[in-house]
């Protein structure tokens, strides 16, 4: 095959509750006429994001299209999982013009673009490019990158301390890796949070990346699909604090999945996932719930004490009514037993 006959594929990354999600759900409702498929990788055992995406499926993108891959770093599990899933795509017929992956919001970009140079797949497609997505509002408030003038003198009062955090480096590995970083929740962050979001992202990022300022997940797909990247042969351009690593660890985060029975008000949920996030350091909470007397499941999403909720579809016959969550955070603050505690009651 020549290089013009590769499948191009775009990688979509970004924090916790940054919009990937979102974004993927408008690039599949206005492909342009584009036969799309999409790769979801989730952290952790509960799929709600794949479930989001195959609610909106499309001709030029059914359901057997998109493919979640659960419970796993699909660059720690190449060979078993994403190799078989990504020929699986490329041997439906007809075969996808583009596929979309979905990172885990915890998920390094770089040892995914490695990937791409395995025997199997290399030959048939390419990484078209790379998105970041940035949250406006949490990067304007400085939560996921060092202050920089601070940083320095505390360094050089005690050389010896690591002053990074996991969570910086997830974020500052993202932008490295990026060709577009779009900038997400700018109508929360408001003019002076952007402008402030923007001046991060130009002190991160190690080479000059546009940023595109999207609300909703809504922009033109001609401006972010067909970038032409070939980014799995520009890897030296894309710097990562685990260059020189033999493997990357996840060992900084962890999640678990709540589950109990009916809850009678959303708003009260609400106010529990505030309190798991102020009290136990929670990064994300996502999942359903089943309201008494509701016919239809609540969709719940958060990020840290922001919470989003609505109905998404009905019940569906014999489905077992409940509640699920999953909540992520850091490893050594995820307590099951606790985190039950305040969410269930």
């Amino acid at each position: 095959m020549t290089d013009l006959a590769k499948v191009p594929v775009t990688i979509v990354t970004g924090f916790l509750g940054a919009g990937k999600t979102t974004l993927i759900r408008h690039l599949i409702q206005n492909a342009g006429g584009r036969r799309l498929a999409v790769v979801v990788n989730e952290f952790g055992t509960l799929g709600v994001d794949g479930e989001i995406l195959k609610s909106c499926a499309i001709p030029d993108c059914p359901a057997e299209n998109i493919v979640e891959l659960a419970n796993g770093c699909i660059c720690c599990t190449v060979a078993d999982d994403f190799i078989p899933t990504v020929e699986r795509l490329l041997a439906l017929d007809p075969r996808p013009d583009h596929i979309l992956i979905e990172t885990s919001g915890l998920a390094l970009p770089k040892p995914l673009l490695k990937a791409f140079d395995w025997p199997a797949i290399r030959s048939r497609i390419t990484v078209d490019g790379v998105l970041a997505l940035a949250d406006a509002e949490a990067v304007a408030e400085g939560r996921f990158a060092p202050d920089l003038v601070a940083l320095e003198a505390q360094r050089a009062a005690d050389p010896g301390i690591d002053h990074e955090t996991p969570l910086a480096e997830v974020f500052e590995d993202q932008l490295a890796c990026a060709d577009m970083v779009l900038l997400t929740k700018v109508d929360l962050a408001g003019p002076e949070g952007v402008a402030a979001a923007r001046a991060v992202i130009a002190a991160e990022a190690p080479r000059p990346v546009p940023v595109i300022e999207i609300r909703e997940g809504a922009i033109d797909p001609r401006v972010i699909l067909g970038l032409g990247a070939a980014a799995e042969d520009d890897l030296a351009a894309r710097p990562s604090h685990h260059d020189g690593a033999d493997d990357h660890e996840h060992e900084d985060f962890d999640s678990t999945v709540v589950t109990f029975g009916e809850i009678a008000d959303p708003a009260d949920l609400v106010v529990r996932i505030e309190r798991l996030a102020r009290e136990h350091h929670v990064l994300r909470v996502k999942g359903y719930a089943a309201v008494i007397g509701k016919p239809m499941r609540l969709l719940v999403q958060a990020v840290g004490g922001r919470v989003r909720h609505q109905y998404d579809r009905p019940w569906r016959p014999g489905e077992p009514r409940g509640t699920a969550l999953v909540a992520i955070a850091e490893h050594d603050h995820v307590h099951p037993e606790a985190f039950r505690a305040v969410l269930a009651g």
